[in-house]
């Protein structure tokens, strides 16, 4: 079964249609680093480019010979995060590109992807234009609001699922498969607790946890600044184990103050006298162009090491104990359980993997690592993904989680086998 993917991104949404059986035959999205992710995991048939500027005769597939068109179109716009949105926001209308191509298309199935805000937005006035932009071209169109958690994903992860069809059969939705049948005390803020009867326990399980999920990797060092792209552990190969780490000195900061100028200076002393260069010096240490921070005077650039890595050079370098204690000696400071701030919940399904900074690892030394973010998404472990940390973080957070994916594509495919059978 043919499939064209709009707006594909790093391939989430593509990939569980994959799983489930489909062909994508041509996929589009217009970040680079996402396409570099998708051609290295997926395949070549993804194009670099902006949608409003291909036609539809330039996608492969004549009229009513694809099976399906799925794509989450931008969401910025409608993202109750803008407290800005507005129809005025040109990226609000990004699904008259869709429309445009599933018209012109006419494939048997469309899926389309967005946020929560898409239901609220203009007092609902936006998703019924959109229901009814799609219902004149010929579909018969159901939106459903679904939990990513719901269906066996670690991650509550609240989307709002557009499926349409022109074979004028009933709309198919995954059946809910998880529940959170022990909410505890730390329960979701933003999902309603559900009461659940005996036919609930017997029939559902329960939510899977962050904890069953990435705690093998809980003690693992990032691979930041490493040579090597990826780390064995237990047996198999991680790749994008990189994390920010900012977080420390919020959270898990020195006890005393340390001036940078004045440890790059001694620092420098002890590399003199070692006859040191900095180049062996990141050989050392497995990393690349990262010692050479911790012997420069620079604000912006300049660091000085953690403690595991002030012991390692030590070895290397024979320094005294004149800074032992002031730049190894750390304490937990004060949190706050801000937004941007939260440490990640380690015994139920994860809050929602958004495309900026994710949340706290439990052991508040750094954030949770693309690979962490990337399993709560379900990709398969050996999606390697491209790109800078942010961009790395940001197509993992928009991604449709494949595992969800994966069901909703099994549903369809079932929906246009029984049709043809009839």
């Amino acid at each position: 079964m043919k499939v064209i993917s709009l707006f594909a991104g790093a391939g989430g949404m593509d990939l569980g249609f994959i799983k489930a059986g489909f062909d994508i035959i041509w996929a589009n999205d217009f970040n680079e680093d996402a396409v570099e992710t998708y051609k290295r995991n997926i395949g070549d048939h993804i194009i670099l480019k902006d949608i409003t500027n291909i036609p539809s005769d330039e996608i492969p597939g004549e009229t009513g010979e694809v099976d399906l068109i799925i794509g989450g179109f931008p969401c910025q716009g409608f993202s109750i995060a803008n407290k800005n949105r507005s129809m005025k926001d040109e990226r609000n209308f990004l699904y008259l590109e869709m429309l445009r191509i599933i018209r012109d298309k006419k494939p048997k199935f469309f899926v389309a992807e967005n946020v929560k805000g898409l239901l609220s937005m203009e007092k609902g006035a936006v998703i019924q234009m959109i229901k009814k932009d799609f219902e004149e071209i010929g579909y018969k169109v159901d939106y459903k609001l679904i939990n990513a958690a719901d269906h066996g994903v670690p991650q509550a992860r609240e989307r709002v699922f557009i499926i349409g069809n022109r074979l004028g059969i009933e709309n198919p939705f995954p059946k809910e498969t998880h529940a959170d049948l022990f909410p505890g005390e730390d329960n979701y803020t933003n999902l309603n607790i559900k009461l659940f009867s005996e036919k609930d326990l017997e029939e559902k399980k329960p939510y899977v946890t962050v904890k069953e999920t990435i705690e093998h990797l809980s003690d693992v060092d990032l691979l930041n600044g490493k040579v090597d792209d990826f780390v064995e552990v237990n047996g198999k190969k991680v790749y994008n184990h990189i994390a920010s780490t900012t977080v420390e000195s919020k959270f898990w900061g020195r006890k005393y103050p340390v001036n940078q100028h004045e440890i790059c200076d001694y620092l420098k002393e002890w590399r003199t006298k070692a006859k040191q260069s900095t180049k062996k010096i990141d050989e050392y240490f497995g990393y690349k162009h990262t010692a050479g921070h911790w012997f420069r005077k620079d604000n912006k650039s300049g660091s000085i090491p953690n403690p595991s890595d002030w012991w390692k050079l030590k070895e290397l370098l024979g320094f005294d104990d004149k800074y032992d204690e002031a730049v190894t000696t750390f304490i937990e400071k004060e949190i706050k359980f801000e937004q941007s701030l939260r440490i990640t919940n380690w015994n139920r399904a994860s809050d929602t993997i958004t495309a900026t900074s994710p949340e706290i690892h439990i052991n508040k030394h750094r954030r949770l690592s693309v690979r962490e973010c990337a399993m709560l998404q379900t990709f398969p472990d050996d999606h390697i993904f491209v790109g800078s940390l942010n961009s790395q973080y940001r197509q993992v957070g928009n991604a449709v989680p494949t595992k969800l994916a994966e069901k909703i594509a099994k549903e369809i495919k079932k929906s246009i086998e029984n049709n043809l059978k009839m």
